[in-house]
């Protein structure tokens, strides 16, 4: 089964395209003249639409190949599941869009001898190369048996002695799945020799098991998240009894007796209902921070979103659950000179230093029009200096504002700022100093991912008193002007955001959340998570982690209805899942 053919690296012309089913596409791509590879059923080539937003290509399976009277390879078609943001990009391209290619990848089906009968076995999208390997076959040598969930497709190119259908909801063919229609006894029936599949795990593990049973073997083609393709990252083995085998190298296609499938535990953790909510039912997306009642947990966070106007045009402001002022300081300040802002490949760097009107400013006229907007309203407060931190404080605590978050993480300021959050004593005095300072206001302190030790600052500023907590505020990052040679900022240092920093920031979060955990439920304070947030997914994934609500910034910048879309993708998420408030999922991933 090995593949001695060296891959290439090109870019190819899309030529064609079709929605076959709902989330199944096919793409088929002509190859250049120069493409002189021979392309084997069973083989895989590494994919990524152009332009792409995604970093690593996708494995994607050959499901057809047209070759010219020399043999030479003109064009490969492939069936692709639509099933993330790669995938999504490649089923959205239209004829002569661009595509890069890695490949050919992988290794091959063993071709049956003449004397063998096989079965080939094909589950969903799992059809494609198993229906690419019995086109290469003698017509009627082989029976095929292709299971999905509803409907059909893939099966256009091949002609099997007998084909059988299975579907879940009985559309075509014959209702249920494979072990409907194939048993240890029907192989004997059938007088299958070998057995070829391709399709999901626990398919797979179940044609293992009764062609074991039957005594014939079977060859298996197995799917695994890649990252080259080209056996070099280590990340895609499968467990076998001669070891760990590199799926993209010693694989796809594996003798079924070596394998080891993991075992099923009756008593795995789960905590996602089964049964999703009626029509007639809508969750509850509500939620009371510090007796501060949300709508629901999507707030802007503070210096993304102004002061909650600047955006009423081009988004339902009104739907939000919360929106956190521009970072404000006693004085009006300025902000930093130079540059203030560079796009990274997947996130943002700011030096913006906290330009701002001051509080007086802020409490006489932009204070009264965000209390009318309709979601709560919290006022970010920074400073230079305890002095200023609590006179500022003093200031918000004779209005209305229903919550302060203390801004003491902020990377882009030379005085106070994140020098109060990165050590317990500072970041606990200027939080105790605040809070008496404003007394009936709710405390969120922000924290910075900064600090050496997040969670000794985290409890020390609970015990000083902080009503909840908000992390991670901007991680430090530098950028150099390669012409000038020099950093980029003034300050050298500035503030990266989004998408890159998100999983440091549910580290974090998560971190924190399995340290409170710890204490006594009284002693617990609520975690309000942000960091790279920007999809209704990112959001579901921080309040698994135990976030009570989540702050979105920098994705408003690229999306400006980034958050109402994110309100939206919790409710249908949780309709479908069954969930009827956020406690029914908050903080299910902690172990």
């Amino acid at each position: 089964m090995s593949c001695s053919e060296t891959p290439c690296y090109l870019t190819a012309t899309v030529t064609k395209t079709a929605e076959v089913q709902a989330s199944i596409f096919y793409v088929q791509v002509s190859c250049p003249a120069n493409f002189a590879k021979t392309v084997l059923p069973g083989q895989f080539f590494m994919l990524q639409a152009v332009p792409s937003k995604t970093l690593l290509t996708r494995p994607i399976s050959v499901y057809h190949t047209e070759t010219s009277q020399q043999g030479a390879v003109q064009s490969i078609s492939f069936l692709i599941l639509k099933k993330g943001q790669g995938t999504e990009e490649l089923c959205t391209l239209k004829a002569g869009d661009s595509l890069k290619l890695l490949g050919p990848l992988g290794n091959t089906f063993p071709t049956p001898s003449q004397e063998d009968f096989p079965c080939i076995v094909g589950g969903g999208i799992g059809v494609a190369p198993v229906a690419g390997f019995a086109s290469t076959l003698p017509e009627k040598s082989y029976d095929f048996i292709a299971s999905f969930r509803t409907g059909s497709y893939g099966l256009d190119n091949i002609v099997p002695k007998q084909l059988t259908i299975t579907t879940n909801d009985g559309s075509q063919g014959v209702p249920g799945m494979l072990p409907d229609v194939l048993t240890c006894q029907t192989i004997k029936e059938k007088g299958y020799t070998c057995l070829y599949a391709c399709g999901p795990e626990p398919m797979l593990a179940y044609v293992q098991k009764v062609c074991k049973e039957a005594g014939i073997p079977s060859y298996l083609s197995m799917e695994s998240a890649m990252a080259c393709g080209m056996g070099a990252c280590l990340g895609c083995t499968i467990t076998t009894k001669e070891g760990n085998k590199r799926c993209c190298k010693e694989g796809p296609v594996f003798p079924g007796e070596i394998l080891i499938f993991p075992e099923k535990n009756p008593h795995s953790r789960s905590s996602i209902p089964l049964s999703p909510l009626s029509k007639e039912e809508t969750p509850d997306l509500s939620l009371t921070i510090a007796g501060v009642r949300f709508s629901n947990p999507v707030i802007a966070a503070s210096g993304t979103f102004g002061y909650g106007t600047e955006y009423a045009s081009v988004t339902a402001v009104q739907k939000l659950g919360g929106i956190c002022s521009k970072g404000l300081t006693l004085e009006p300040r300025p902000g930093n000179q130079g540059v203030r802002l560079k796009e990274t490949p997947s996130g943002l760097i700011n030096s913006i230093g906290l330009e701002n009107p001051g509080i007086p400013h802020f409490i006489e006229k932009e204070l009264p029009t965000m209390l009318s907007l309709g979601p709560v309203t919290i006022a970010n407060l920074s400073g230079s200096s305890i002095e200023t931190y609590t006179q500022g404080a003093a200031l918000l605590e004779k209005t209305a504002v229903p919550m302060i978050e203390l801004n003491i993480s902020c990377p882009n300021v030379k005085a106070g700022g994140m020098a109060f959050g990165l050590h317990c004593e500072d970041a606990a005095m200027v939080t105790s100093a605040v809070k008496k300072a404003a007394p009936s206001k709710p405390l969120i302190v922000k924290l910075s991912p900064n600090a050496p030790d997040l969670i000794a600052v985290a409890e020390a500023v609970r015990k000083a008193g902080a009503d909840a907590l908000s992390l991670i505020n901007t991680v430090q990052a530098i950028s150099i002007d390669i012409e000038k040679g020099k950093p980029l900022f003034n300050n050298i240092r500035a503030g990266l955001s989004g998408p890159a920093v998100k999983p440091l920031a549910l580290r974090l979060v998560y971190d924190l959340i399995q340290h409170m955990n710890t204490l006594p439920e009284s002693q617990r304070i609520p975690v309000i998570a942000l960091g790279g947030i920007a999809t209704w997914q990112d959001a579901v994934e921080f309040i698994m982690a135990g976030a009570h609500a989540i702050q979105v910034g920098t994705a408003t910048f690229a999306n400006p209805t980034a958050m109402t879309e994110i309100i939206l993708g919790l409710e249908e998420f949780m309709k479908r899942k069954g969930f009827r408030t956020l406690q029914d999922f908050r903080g299910c991933a902690q172990v």
